[in-house]
C-alpha cells in the first residue's frame, strides 16, 4: 500500500498494488473507491482529508 497526500488540494490516496483505475465508485461525496477491470479495489481517494482524518498519523505511516 502507498499513501499519497496532496497538500495543496487536501486529498489522500491510498493505492493497492499496482494495477490501474478502470472505474471509480462514489461511497461518500469526497470519498471515491477506484476499481480495477476485474473489480478489484485498487485505490481510495479522500477529498477534504484533514477535515476526516488525523493525517499526522496517516502520513506517518507513508510507505513508498
Amino acid at each position: 500500500m502507498k499513501v499519497h497526500y496532496d497538500d495543496e488540494v487536501d486529498a489522500l490516496y491510498l493505492s493497492f498494488g499496482e494495477q490501474s483505475p478502470d472505474g471509480v465508485i462514489e461511497i461518500a461525496e469526497g470519498v471515491n473507491l477506484d476499481t480495477a477491470a476485474d473489480g478489484k479495489i485498487c485505490g481510495i481517494e479522500m477529498l477534504r482529508a484533514s477535515e476526516r482524518l488525523d493525517l499526522e498519523a496517516i502520513i506517518s505511516y507513508m510507505l513508498e
